[in-house]
């Protein structure tokens, strides 16, 4: 952990950034976004700054995950940052131990890797990624395997992976089941839940986690990580409002129709049916989505903490307007020691 980082009651806060792609921008408008938010939440004192793997969605642009970690890390002076995550099913693990590679020899000591099981895409895309459609992830555990060896130094083996090879990059493992949580424990790797659009599961993976838990060479206790959603806003009433475009979005999801990220709207309740709202509180009403001013942020905060025990946080802040998501994170980071 860098010396500039600050906690939250006694815990690390990090960054995870979906990259969304505004109505009406771009790509490029995106990525100038996120190498701004990254600068912005490392002189704040959060502890990383990851991204995540989505494919064949309009809305996000973090489809070359590992090139945008070069971006950002390359932007940035000391925040950890990785991946939240590479969906390994949809990779030969020699390339990500290149890719990792690389970027931990470009960035050393700054680099995570964090793995999914998830193809994060539909049976199309899986089969243009040339991703094996028998697969549902059960081979995951096998993948992980090579994977880690190929981060060994073994100057015998058939197939080296260089850069990578002898470096010590943190691998952790990503879920919303408890299929990871074991597997996390087992390996005795550190753990992120995403409890965010997955809270019905939390507790449950986290005591698999924890039960199962087995000391490595990497951990010798066990080390969660919570995803969590929040809008801050100077009141309670702003951050409801700046939220409609999060409910936009699990709406258009949820449908099937995935969208680019919408503006606010005045009356969320114009759009949707009573059965939408109902589908949408679902995921969205959760002590892992947050919305309203400081003191609410805190208060729930501080309730999910106590819930969870996590290690760490880690916090998406989904806002449409970019100066509106750095006050966010700014108000956000005020409540850190």
């Amino acid at each position: 952990m860098d010396s500039t980082t600050k906690k939250f009651n006694g815990i690390p806060l990090s960054v995870l950034d979906l990259a969304t792609i505004n109505e009406g921008g771009s790509p490029s408008e995106t990525f100038a976004y996120s190498v701004d938010l990254a600068r912005h939440v490392e002189k704040l004192g959060f502890n990383r700054y990851w991204l995540a793997e989505h494919h064949n969605m309009p809305g996000v642009a973090s489809s070359a995950t590992s090139v945008i970690i070069g971006h950002i890390a390359g932007a940035t002076k000391s925040i950890r940052v990785g991946s939240g995550g590479v969906m390994l099913p949809n990779h030969a693990p020699l390339v990500i131990a290149e890719q990792f590679g690389t970027l931990e020899a470009m960035y050393p000591n700054r680099i995570d890797l964090g793995l999914g099981r998830a193809p994060g895409s539909d049976q199309a895309t899986a089969y243009a990624l040339r991703r094996t459609l028998h697969s549902s992830g059960e081979d995951f555990p096998q993948q992980l395997a090579e994977l880690r060896a190929y981060f060994n130094y073994d100057p015998s083996a058939r197939v080296r992976a260089i850069p990578g090879e002898g470096q010590d990059i943190p691998i952790w493992l990503l879920g919303s089941s408890g299929f990871s949580a074991q597997l996390a424990a087992e390996q005795g790797l550190p753990f992120s839940f995403a409890s965010h659009f997955a809270p019905a599961y939390a507790m449950q993976a986290l005591q698999i986690y924890h039960q199962n838990f087995k000391p490595s060479k990497v951990l010798q206790e066990p080390y969660t990580m919570m995803g969590i959603s929040i809008i801050a806003a100077d009141t309670d009433e702003k951050a409801q409002w700046l939220a409609t475009s999060l409910q936009q979005q699990f709406l258009a999801i949820g449908k099937g129709m995935p969208t680019q990220f919408k503006p606010p709207i005045d009356d969320i309740d114009a759009v949707w049916s009573l059965n939408d709202k109902a589908s949408v509180a679902k995921m969205a009403d959760s002590l892992a989505t947050i919305v309203g001013s400081q003191e609410t942020i805190k208060r729930k905060l501080e309730a999910f903490l106590q819930q969870t025990r996590a290690n760490e946080f880690i916090l998406s802040s989904p806002i449409y307007n970019h100066e509106e998501r750095l006050r966010s994170f700014e108000i956000i980071a005020e409540l850190m020691e």
